[in-house]
């Protein structure tokens, strides 16, 4: 999985965001531990949490 910065995040709807976490904690859950890929992978969901917190709620 590509890296998702934080401008590409506010670009994102919610419901893609949402669809983006999902892929991205799949993504960490098979990188291996150390790598280049799992620190990316984390990034990107600490990217994607922010922006998802600073949005009001959906319902």
């Amino acid at each position: 999985m590509k890296l998702v910065s934080r401008f590409e995040a506010a670009s994102c709807s919610t419901a893609e965001l949402h669809g983006l976490l999902g892929e991205a904690l799949r993504a960490f859950a098979v990188a291996p531990r150390g790598s280049q890929e799992r620190r990316d992978v984390l990034e990107s969901i600490r990217n994607i949490e922010n922006e998802l917190a600073i949005r009001p709620p959906c319902f």
